[in-house]
């Protein structure tokens, strides 16, 4: 009798750290979703910039996040059910989503690195079609230059020695209703290495996150199969 409460109280404790692991994995889910959908809305107006941009590394975190969040929902009604069969599917599950987000981090540091190296091309490449094509190019570069305060790909003056010469923007302004052919009056800098140490700072944090959660489903694969095994235990007892 006293080994059967040991395995009840045994249980009762793996359900609640169970049970609160899926809470914390349900918050996690809704982090990367949210990760996943400022990545298409914010950083997607300057990777695009790229002549190797890639529009599915958001959609990867937006995608995986979805499913943590309905795996973390169907996880609680395993848990409390007690189920043995459902634990150990919620263990498959949490082991696959463990193999989605390692490989997700991976990718994401890898395309990183292939992001920025299209970054000189994509940038010559969109000043020489800014009065050309569309207006959605030419707002995301007005935006790219007014936030991160450059002008040009390596200098202001690529604009005037772009085939054939185009005046500079006004995005380019430091005040507003500035003369552009003022030197003093339009950022100095460059948008190549400001935009790329942008996007470094800000992927590598989003990867950094990606991988360091990338881990945290492996506890709750130890925890679905232990508690599936105490309860197969706990039925066996009841039945000797």
């Amino acid at each position: 009798m006293g080994k059967q409460l040991q395995t009840v109280a045994a249980m009762a404790c793996m359900k609640s750290l169970l049970m609160i692991f899926n809470i914390v994995f349900w918050l996690s889910g809704i982090a990367i979703l949210a990760i996943g959908i400022w990545m298409e809305v914010e950083l997607y107006k300057y990777m695009e910039m790229s002549t190797e941009f890639c529009g599915t590394a958001p959609y990867v975190l937006i995608g995986t996040g979805s499913l943590i969040i309905v795996i973390g929902s169907f996880a609680c009604c395993c848990t409390v059910k007690g189920q043995p069969v459902l634990l150990y599917v919620y263990g498959a599950f949490l082991a696959i989503v463990f193999v989605l987000e390692f490989g997700a981090g991976i990718s994401i540091f890898a395309y990183r690195s292939k992001l920025t190296e299209g970054f000189d091309k994509g940038l010559t490449q969109a000043m020489m079609n800014y009065r050309n094509d569309s207006a959605h190019l030419a707002e995301d570069f007005d935006l790219m230059q007014e936030t991160l305060q450059c002008c040009g790909n390596e200098k202001p003056t690529d604009w005037l020695n772009l085939i054939p010469a185009q005046p500079i923007p006004t995005s380019c302004c430091i005040r507003e209703n500035c003369d552009t052919e003022m030197p003093d009056q339009i950022f100095s800098q460059g948008c190549y290495r400001k935009i790329v140490d942008f996007l470094n700072a800000n992927i590598g944090i989003v990867a950094g996150v990606a991988l360091g959660i990338a881990f945290f489903p492996l506890i709750g694969v130890i925890l679905s199969c232990c508690l599936a095994s105490i309860i197969n235990k706990t039925k066996y007892e009841q039945m000797a």
